[in-house]
C-alpha cells in the first residue's frame, strides 16, 4: 500500500456516494445528486464539436464518465502512461460510450476552450466518444465529482453502478499503473456480464475539481 499523500491541494477523498441529501439544479429543475444503485442523474452538456450531448441519448448503452484536468499530475499519470487511452479504446471496442468531462472554471487550472480540448484529444491519442465542457460545474456538482480523475460507470438501464477512483494506486507514479487494480475495468466487465459490481464505491484520488 502507498503512503498517504501530503499535498492537500492535489489529494482529496471523494467519499462514498450514499444518497446524502444533496441537490443540484439542472435544466431549471432540482434533481437529486448521483447515488450508486439508482438512476444516474440526467444532464445535457456542450460538447467540443459545438453540439449538445445528453445522457438520455445513450440509454441502452453502458456509459463511462471521466472527469479530467490535463494539468493535474494524477491525470497526467494515466495519460502519459497510456492507461486512460487504453481504457477508452477497450470501452469503444465493446460499444461503451465514454464521455470525458471538463469542469474547470475559466481562469482555473485545467480550463480549456473547445479547440484546446480537441487538440489535447489529438495529441494524447485519446479516444472518448465526446469531450464535454462544464465550466459552470453544473454536471460536476450533480455527480459530486471531487477530483480528477473521478470515474463513473452507468449501465444500459441508466443506473449508476460505479463511482470513485480509476484504480487502487493513489500516486502520480506512472509505473504504478502496471500493478494497480483498475476499478473501472473491473466494473465494466461486471456490468457487461450483467453481474453486480463487487466494489461499487471507492475513494477517488487526484486534484480537486476547479469549480467556480
Amino acid at each position: 500500500m502507498t503512503m498517504p499523500l501530503t499535498r492537500r491541494e492535489l489529494l482529496i477523498g471523494a467519499g462514498a456516494l450514499t444518497g446524502a441529501a444533496t441537490v443540484a439544479a439542472t435544466g431549471g429543475r432540482a434533481q437529486a445528486a448521483a447515488t450508486v444503485g439508482l438512476s444516474a442523474p440526467s444532464f445535457t452538456a456542450l460538447a467540443t464539436n459545438g453540439g449538445s450531448v445528453s445522457l438520455g441519448d445513450h440509454r441502452g448503452k453502458i456509459v463511462v464518465l471521466e472527469w479530467t484536468n490535463h494539468e493535474c499530475p494524477y491525470v497526467r499519470k494515466h495519460y502519459e502512461s497510456g492507461n486512460m487511452q487504453a481504457l477508452q479504446r477497450e470501452a469503444k471496442a465493446k460499444d461503451v460510450v465514454w464521455l470525458t468531462v471538463i469542469s474547470s472554471a475559466p481562469g482555473e487550472q485545467g480550463h480549456v476552450t473547445a479547440a484546446q480540448a480537441d487538440e489535447l484529444t489529438r495529441t494524447r491519442q485519446a479516444a472518448p466518444a465526446a469531450v464535454l465542457l462544464d465550466p459552470r460545474g453544473t454536471v460536476g456538482r450533480l455527480y459530486d465529482a471531487k477530483v480528477t480523475p473521478h470515474m463513473y460507470v452507468i449501465d444500459a438501464k441508466g443506473l449508476l453502478m460505479y463511482a470513485g477512483a480509476i484504480d487502487d494506486r493513489p500516486t502520480t507514479r506512472r509505473a504504478d499503473v502496471q500493478t494497480a487494480q483498475n476499478y473501472v475495468r473491473v466494473a465494466l466487465d461486471a456490468v457487461r456480464a450483467g453481474q453486480p459490481v463487487k466494489t461499487p464505491v471507492t475513494r477517488a484520488y487526484g486534484c480537486t475539481v476547479k469549480y467556480p
